[in-house]
């Protein structure tokens, strides 16, 4: 490779008129000896020393595994390839398209290196069943599903065979815990491994009931109360909350209920185990907030009491048309 060979003291200035002239290589590394600098250009250049050296290429370090795959795939596939996926600890989850089945193993690869977690797998259902979870597909790495996430301050252990967690949700936590008072009694009608409960838990005193269908879920929840130290205290409970509440000798401050696909059928029970003036965190998945309004009022109505909302927010998208949504109400007499 052609250099510019310069005394060390020299390289850097030398470095900055070369690069502002457009005339420095940058597929090269500068390579430095104990008396000279040799630095990479793209022409011949007069006025100073030229040598042929021996250079080392520069690393390019791709925007996103799209890139890697340019080669591989054609502009059209790229295209259609989503690029976006869940990193959960050292885990990655992509959504491949239908279409790049049979390139799924080049960009499992692909994400590997990018990303350089320890496993990457591959979506092959939707969320399903009463235990919520989803068919995955090992692609690249080590088939290890078991990992420890990282948000806001605590840490979360799961198996994302066993169990379904969003990280896409770590705002929607942060930002109830930070609406959460000392003192409140809280249930948790679909907790899952406990990222609600642990983080508010973690920042708040507070009394909480957590409640999932699925042993798996339940059985990293107790683990992740033990892993991390926690202002607040955590209850769990293994079951259908329907049945389970049914034991409850209290009312709540606050309810969350984070099962968008059938929160609503349950309206009921939350709407009776909420104390007056308390607040449920409802979600659902909807093209708007309308219906998820609608159902509060009904649910409240028939117990005889009165909605008052109290927030609107759109957590994150599931298709063009429909959000996964959220609506913070308070229950009055």
């Amino acid at each position: 490779m052609k250099c510019v060979k310069v005394p060390l003291r020299e390289i850097n200035n030398t470095r900055i008129k070369l690069m502002s002239d457009g005339l420095m290589s940058m597929e090269y590394r500068i390579k430095t000896t104990d008396e000279y600098g040799y630095i990479p250009i793209t022409n011949d250049i007069e006025g100073y020393a030229i040598e042929d050296i021996e250079l080392e290429p520069t690393k390019r370090v791709p925007h996103n595994f799209a890139e890697i795959l340019e080669d591989e795939l054609t502009p059209e596939e790229i295209e259609n390839l989503k690029t976006s996926f869940d990193t959960i600890g050292d885990i990655v989850i992509l959504e491949i398209p239908d279409e790049l089945q049979d390139k799924k193993q080049l960009i499992g690869d692909a994400a590997y290196k990018f990303t350089k977690r320890k496993a990457i797998y591959m979506k092959k259902s939707a969320i399903k069943g009463t235990i919520r979870v989803r068919d995955l597909e090992f692609l690249s790495g080590v088939d290890d599903s078991l990992t420890i996430h990282k948000e806001h301050g605590v840490r979360l252990k799961l198996d994302v065979r066993e169990v379904y967690f969003s990280p896409r949700l770590a705002t929607e936590r942060k930002r109830v815990m930070e609406s959460v008072k000392d003192g409140e009694k809280i249930l948790d009608m679909f907790c899952g491994i406990g990222p609600f409960p642990i983080v508010i838990a973690r920042n708040k005193d507070v009394d909480i009931t957590a409640v999932d269908i699925n042993e798996s879920a339940i059985k990293y929840l107790d683990e992740n109360i033990k892993l991390n130290k926690l202002k607040g205290n955590i209850e769990s409970y293994c079951g259908d909350v329907r049945e389970v509440s049914k034991g409850f000798k209290t009312k709540f401050d606050r309810i969350i209920m984070n099962l968008p696909g059938l929160a609503y059928s349950f309206l009921d029970v939350a709407i009776d185990l909420i104390e007056d003036d308390g607040i449920i965190n409802y979600y659902e998945f909807s093209d708007s907030y309308e219906q998820g309004i609608k159902r509060l009022n009904e649910a409240a109505n028939s117990a005889g009491k009165k909605v008052e909302i109290l927030n609107t927010r759109k957590v994150k998208s599931i298709s063009p048309d429909e959000w996964h949504v959220s609506i913070d109400a308070k229950i009055k007499k």
